[in-house]
């Protein structure tokens, strides 16, 4: 399973119904860390080993000067927030995060919808 940070932009409503299916789910403000720059949160993930979850176009940026640089994340799963209803981002993250591993995803940004 992949415990999950999320950002602080993420709607309240995909945390709860990530946890009501039994997601292991920590959020940017239950952490203390809000207004935190893209790069100290992402930080943060690593050392607490969990994947970021965002809608944040911004951390996309930070994603890649770090692939570029081979510096190590546990994986951003980004849903633009326009664009992907809150039920399909509860859906696709269930599954991402109950039927992948940490390791699987290391250095990568996965884009939701997962279909099209």
């Amino acid at each position: 399973m992949i415990p999950l940070y999320m950002d602080e932009h993420v709607p309240r409503s995909i945390t709860i119904g990530l946890r009501l299916r039994g997601i292991d789910v920590l959020t940017v403000q239950e952490d203390n860390l809000s207004g935190k720059s893209d790069s100290e949160l992402l930080d943060r993930a690593v050392y607490l080993k969990r994947a970021m979850f965002s809608h944040d176009d911004d951390l996309l940026a930070e994603a890649k000067k770090r692939q570029r640089s081979s510096q190590k994340f546990y994986g951003i799963i980004y849903a633009h927030h326009l664009k992907v209803s809150i039920g399909t981002c509860i859906k696709d993250i269930e599954l991402i995060a109950k039927f992948g591993e940490i390791e699987e995803i290391r250095n990568q940004v996965i884009f939701l919808p997962l279909k099209k």
